[in-house]
């Protein structure tokens, strides 16, 4: 590992456990009833994930998709057992805005019964699929605190076609649900910059930028006293994953700089100081 100066303030970690089949982004040219007949390749990338973090000594939160428990409840054991906080990222990787109340409980019910049944223990946080509660659907808040979950992490505080809340809390803290119940909410990180919003929490828009930038952004927002979330996914450290038919925007905003992402991330390890998002939200989820 290379010789880094770390900032002392500790970020959180977080992965979203799912395949290249199940994004949002390539939806429109994979059907839901073809993903069993789909090459499968979460499992292999998530456990280099797994040897990646414990060769830099760290922990993180993994929001696993309920198909995913499915597939590989081994998965979720070892995660589990390597130390690291096991998560809900909902069961079939439905946005929330386009399901009903009912169907939303439903399956977040499910999903997060499969992950409590694989480790034996409590699950406390969600994750929406591509952090799609939105203005339209903050109804889903009250429908976690109903299930048993302590805090989300699904507002992105920035506008976007396919999510985002402008305006929304750039920090963690109690949000207050629209029946009056209340939850934590870990909100995904931005940075300020000519008046906008910036997204520099991971995902596409750490491939996307150069890492200099990402690392600026970050350390900004640490020098301000600020923890920011990081998120990625297993398949984007899987440039040989298959490629699909799509939109020229959809195969951009999922191929582009595969092949950099898990360089980067090993920078990103060496540069900054990270734990569990339940670890870092302690100081809320004990005083709600």
């Amino acid at each position: 590992m290379k010789d880094t100066v770390k900032t002392g303030v500790l970020n959180a970690m977080t992965v979203d456990v799912e395949d290249y089949f199940h994004v949002s982004a390539l939806a429109e040219s994979i059907r839901r009833d073809d993903w069993a007949s789909m090459e499968y390749r979460a499992e292999a990338s998530t456990d280099r994930l797994l040897a990646m973090f414990d060769e830099f000594g760290m922990k993180s939160t993994f929001f696993v998709l309920g198909w995913v428990t499915k597939k590989s409840p081994a998965l979720v054991r070892r995660i589990h057992a390597a130390g690291h906080e096991i998560a809900c990222h909902g069961l079939t990787h439905e946005l929330v805005y386009n399901q009903t109340p009912d169907l939303f409980r439903r399956e977040t019910a499910e999903s997060k019964a499969l992950l409590e049944d694989a480790i034996g223990a409590p699950v406390l946080g969600y994750r929406a699929a591509s952090y799609s509660i939105t203005a339209e659907s903050l109804w889903a808040l009250d429908i976690l605190c109903e299930l048993g979950f302590t805090y989300d992490s699904s507002i992105f505080p920035i506008a976007h076609d396919r999510y985002g809340i402008p305006g929304a809390s750039t920090r963690p803290g109690r949000l207050r649900t629209p029946n009056g119940s209340h939850i934590v909410e870990f909100p995904l990180s931005t940075k300020p910059l000519l008046g906008m919003r910036i997204p520099v929490s991971g995902g596409g828009y750490f491939r996307l930028m150069p890492y200099w930038f990402t690392r600026w952004a970050l350390r900004s927002l640490n020098a301000d006293q600020q923890s920011f979330a990081f998120y990625l996914h297993p398949w984007e450290i899987d440039p040989q994953q298959p490629r699909v038919p799509a939109s020229l925007l959809s195969r951009f905003r999922h191929y582009n700089n595969l092949d950099v992402c898990e360089r980067r991330l090993r920078s990103l390890l060496g540069d900054f100081r990270f734990t569990t998002m339940q670890n870092l939200l302690r100081p809320h989820l004990d005083a709600a």
